[in-house]
């Protein structure tokens, strides 16, 4: 338990500004704050909760808001296949309650501390359930603060983008992370010109990711034929 809160932290520091400009947010476009604390527990995805509040002030029906989120969140796939590796002896229980509390930032938090050997499923267990009440009680606040701030104060719009690219920075420990990062930015952006919706998210994220594992195995040979020689 103690392991798990202290290694939260600086996540529900981030998630404190974050959830309070999604109230904010929530707040202007309609939301209780129980709606807005309901919606943070069931839902739990930051993004898909700023685009599905931003679709709600647009008029969009819930099928579109839905699919929408849906196809956001679908970068889940990734982020779990590749925490899989360290969560093979839970059982269906477990494993249940640990996706439940996958995020970005608690995603790269933990794939950083399962390479240490003293991390197991447990700390990381509650280090991702740590930064889900954070992130509650935040939006809630946020939605009560709602009424005294005006739309657009203080920058909240861009809190959520600087989070990422905070998330990007921390991942970045090699010139091949930095390469891959650049590739899957670019895609993106071709991406979103040629593909409708949000599904070029996905997309550049999976092509960029396997250009990353030719290009680690290519350095790999590379390697191993210099100390061959």
């Amino acid at each position: 338990m103690k392991d798990g809160v202290a290694a939260a932290w600086p996540i529900c520091l981030g998630y404190a500004p974050i959830g309070l400009a999604f109230g904010v947010l929530a707040q202007k476009a309609g939301l209780t704050p129980a709606e807005i604390g309901l919606m943070s527990l069931l839902v739990f995805a930051g993004s898909s909760q700023f685009i599905a509040v931003s679709m709600l002030s647009g008029g969009a029906g819930a099928i579109s808001i839905v699919l929408t989120t849906f196809t956001v969140n679908l970068r889940h796939l990734l982020m779990s296949s590749s925490l899989a590796v360290h969560l093979r002896r839970l059982n269906a229980g477990w494993l249940s309650l640990y996706a439940y509390g996958i995020t970005d930032e608690s995603f790269a938090l933990n794939m950083t501390r399962f390479r240490e050997e003293s991390w197991d499923w447990r700390r990381a267990l509650v280090l991702n359930h740590t930064a889900n009440l954070a992130w509650i009680a935040s939006t809630i606040i946020g939605g009560y603060g709602g009424r005294f701030i005006p739309a657009g104060a203080f920058g909240i719009d861009y809190a959520l983008p600087a989070m990422f690219i905070c998330l990007l920075v921390l991942q970045l420990r090699g010139g091949l992370y930095v390469a891959v990062a650049i590739i899957s930015g670019l895609l993106a952006v071709a991406f979103s010109l040629m593909f409708p919706g949000n599904a070029y998210i996905v997309a550049a994220t999976a092509v960029a990711a396997t250009i990353g594992v030719f290009l680690l195995r290519w350095k790999g040979k590379a390697r191993e034929s210099g100390e061959m020689s």
